[in-house]
């Protein structure tokens, strides 16, 4: 393909205007090399059905011995041109419908800078447009450390010209969509991979050595992609061989619901060692809620048990939470009583949370939930699974002979199904068992 010869500029392109390329044909005078550039002053543009690119030369050569030829997109639209001669009105002209940047690397730099000092300031004031830049063949070397700094890709001025340019356009332009998507995904996975590690680091570590019961668990938070969510649980064992247990859940699904949650969890654990037990150890709670949560209408219900050394009997508080369901060798599973339960925690001030006496007898399980289990729908009604429907499907496990880790999967995936798919609220499940003795 013949090279087009440009006619000399008639006047400069400025910042409050958009230059468009004119070119004459070939003949067969023209000359071998490239004269100065035929950029000239033009009215507003007409857009084409698809919008053409802009191309951002920067440059300072007052004699126009920089050739820019005529370039055209892949639809045969001429590439529109604006020329800066300096950094200053480059800012000026780097509007968001420029997609590329030509820098010419002869561009002054002040005495002691960096030879890519202009380089690093374009890269500096466009992070996300390409850039090409421009030199002589005899200095390769400068360009490719261009490159490795930030460039798209350069150009030698003696070999300039339109077919190669246009290439060298789409090119960056392309080159730097992938690299910022790349950048971005990147980015992602690393945010990702923090959040989980931290998110792993939140949830409990059951402290239960020296006790002769088992613990179970399964959560699963209703936000997509997150590992951790509004609910939260916890079992800890007393040095006078009592073990606690509570479940509870933050009403909302987001980020902060989740950081309550875990401040709650926590406080939980420290005010149990410490020997706080019913309902003042649920009264100190509430405190820390009202002063940690983002807003007055955030509450939270809960649910604690402490179990007895001898794993006989346990205390059982209720505030605002659904009651645990008890299941014995031989007898069908069942709610454990909820009567005189209290209010959510930050409903009421100065509420009371009675403390009930349970016997569990010798060989137990004891599963503690939070309402994202019972509140999923059962087929494409509004009717909901409810506490009657889990503890019916619990049953119905039971009897297969499923327990522990096999139950809780079950019991959560069974939901999921009767759903029609993933539940959209935050799932918690703890089972202790003991068998016997």
């Amino acid at each position: 393909m013949p090279v087009p010869v440009p006619r000399q500029r008639d006047t400069s392109a400025t910042e409050s205007g958009q230059a468009v390329l004119h070119t004459t044909a070939p003949t067969a005078a023209a000359p071998t090399s490239l004269a100065a550039p035929a950029i000239r002053q033009t009215g507003p543009l007409t857009a084409p059905p698809a919008t053409p690119l802009t191309l951002l030369v920067i440059e300072d050569d007052p004699a126009g011995g920089l050739t820019v030829p005529e370039v055209l997109d892949t639809d045969g639209h001429r590439i529109r041109i604006r020329t800066a001669r300096n950094l200053t009105e480059t800012a000026r002209l780097l509007t968001p419908d420029v997609h590329c940047i030509l820098l010419d690397l002869s561009l002054p730099v002040p005495a002691g800078d960096d030879r890519l000092a202009a380089l690093h300031q374009v890269l500096r004031i466009a992070p996300r447009h390409a850039v090409l830049v421009l030199t002589s063949e005899a200095d390769a070397e400068r360009a490719a450390e261009a490159v490795r700094v930030g460039a798209q890709d350069f150009l030698f001025r003696d070999e300039l010209d339109g077919r190669l340019l246009s290439r060298a356009i789409r090119y960056a332009v392309e080159r730097k969509r992938a690299d910022i998507a790349q950048y971005k995904l990147a980015e992602s996975k690393l945010r990702a991979q923090e959040n989980a590690r931290l998110e792993r680091g939140l949830l409990p570590n059951p402290l239960l050595e020296g006790s002769d019961l088992r613990f179970a668990a399964r959560y699963r938070p209703g936000r997509s992609r997150a590992l951790l969510g509004g609910d939260f649980y916890d079992t800890v064992r007393t040095p006078d061989g009592t073990v606690h247990a509570m479940i509870g859940d933050v009403c909302g699904h987001g980020p902060d619901e989740a950081a309550l949650g875990v401040e709650l969890r926590i406080a939980w654990r420290a005010l149990t060692l410490a020997g706080l037990c019913g309902d003042d150890l649920l009264a100190t709670l509430q405190e820390v809620l009202e002063v940690e949560r983002p807003c007055d209408e955030i509450f939270a219900t809960l649910c604690t048990v402490d179990i007895a050394p001898d794993g006989r009997r346990a205390g059982l508080c209720l505030a605002g939470h659904p009651a645990p369901l008890i299941s014995r060798p031989g007898r069908p599973a069942r709610l454990l009583p909820y009567e005189n339960s209290g209010p959510a925690l930050g409903l009421l001030p100065r509420a009371r949370w009675p403390r009930r006496q349970v016997e569990l007898g010798g060989a137990w399980s004891l599963m503690l939930y939070t309402d994202g289990l019972i509140e999923g729908r059962i087929g494409a009604g509004k009717e909901r699974l409810g506490q009657d429907g889990m503890v019916e499907m619990i049953n119905r496990h039971l009897d297969r002979g499923l327990s522990g880790e096999d139950l809780l999967e079950a019991s959560v995936t069974e939901a999921r199904r009767l759903n029609g798919g993933e539940l959209t609220d935050d799932v918690a499940v703890v089972l202790l068992s003991r068998a016997g003795g």
